[in-house]
């Protein structure tokens, strides 16, 4: 398998993360993408046809796209306990987390781009507000609805929830979170210490 990536997008990390779980990361080559929303990576686009990450390109030339197909799709590759659970409530839970913290990561994203790609003379304060409120909404729904989920067994929608903690870290250090959300805090310094994390750390400096 073949997988278009950037160290620095919380997708990636989190198709990357379960991949580390599963223990199959090994049979993942990680081919470097510059998947930018306006200068498009064309190597990129000749698979996926959005020009964007993470895109998993089989060993048979098929080609899967977004991160949660992905991470769908690994969590049949392997012979362990499924990261996302097969039926009932858990796995509807899980994939609502999932969801949760793909928005998260999604504001996040949005807000990086306007803040990077954008002249400071155009951007939409507005946009912008509206971007970081749905960040602070889902962290806060995460510390009041969701603990009891995050701490029990290992699931994709964990996965989630810590590779988007670990990209506003990264991105938006300036950005205190944990101070109204201890206990989302505490479970994050936990779950950051896990190989699979460490392994799949955005670069630093």
């Amino acid at each position: 398998m073949k997988l278009f990536f950037s160290q620095t997008s919380p997708f990636v990390r989190k198709v990357m993360v379960l991949a580390h779980e599963a223990g199959i990361a090994d049979k993942i080559e990680k081919v470097s993408a510059a998947a930018h929303p306006i200068d498009r990576d064309e190597n990129v686009v000749i698979q996926n046809p959005l020009g964007k990450i993470p895109t998993l390109v089989l060993d048979d030339d098929s080609v899967l796209f977004d991160s949660r197909v992905i991470a769908a799709f690994l969590d049949t590759q392997h012979e362990g306990t499924p990261l996302i659970p097969a039926s009932g409530i858990k796995r509807f839970a899980a994939l609502t987390l999932e969801a949760l913290a793909d928005g998260l990561s999604d504001a996040a994203v949005l807000v990086r781009y306007e803040l990077t790609l954008r002249d400071e003379d155009k951007r939409n304060q507005a946009w912008l507000n509206g971007q970081m409120a749905k960040i602070d909404t889902a962290l806060d729904e995460l510390e009041a609805h969701w603990m009891e989920i995050l701490t029990g067994p290992l699931t994709l929608g964990q996965i989630a929830v810590g590779c988007a903690l670990g990209y506003l870290d990264f991105r938006f250090a300036d950005i205190d979170w944990r101070e109204a959300r201890p206990q989302l805090a505490g479970w994050y310094e936990t779950f950051a210490k896990r190989p699979s994390m460490e392994a799949t750390a955005p670069p630093q400096g």
